[in-house]
């Protein structure tokens, strides 16, 4: 199945999932007493899906797959956080799995996903406008399947060098 918003995405799902249960720790001591450790988890654990969100606006699969890179490593610092949770009893062990299995769940999907995009030549879903109608391309880029004008007509006063002029 083609995605068609950014929220069809498992690995955007399971990151705002993550993103949502962070919140809910936060939000009660001992936890929210610690204002520094909370934004920092809160920040990181927002990183993912608004990077992976950012991501699928790009609209190219190589771009989308850097940005999934960002995403990841997002994740992968919410793990961080969640360790230092658990080794200042902010959660316990039991919590502390849980999310640290989300998150893991979060960064297969994103890994997942990138991989599927790195071979990817085109947006999946969309067809090549180059190959789809050979006869146009994008202004800001030369079409390379247009001759010379030059040469096309052998008579031209000023032909390419290697061509022939002949009456």
């Amino acid at each position: 199945m083609i995605a068609q918003r950014y929220q069809d995405l498992d690995c955007w799902q399971l990151s705002n999932d993550l993103k949502q249960h962070v919140y809910a720790f936060i939000a009660k001591p001992p936890a929210s007493k610690d204002l520094e450790f909370c934004d920092q988890i809160r920040r990181s654990a927002r990183g993912a899906p608004r990077t992976i969100a950012e991501g699928f606006g790009r609209f190219r699969p190589k771009e989308f797959a850097r940005y999934l890179e960002f995403a990841r490593a997002s994740l992968m610092e919410t793990q961080n956080h969640l360790g230092d949770a658990l080794d200042s009893k902010y959660i316990s062990a039991e919590e502390h799995a849980a999310l640290f299995k989300l998150a893991d769940r979060a960064i297969g999907a994103s890994t997942r996903l990138h991989q599927y995009l790195s071979t990817c030549k085109t947006w999946p879903g969309t067809k090549n406008p180059r190959t789809q109608n050979p006869g146009t391309s994008d202004p800001r880029t030369p079409n390379r399947r247009t001759p010379n004008p030059r040469t096309l007509n052998p008579r031209t006063k000023n032909p390419e060098p290697g061509t022939k002029n002949e009456p």
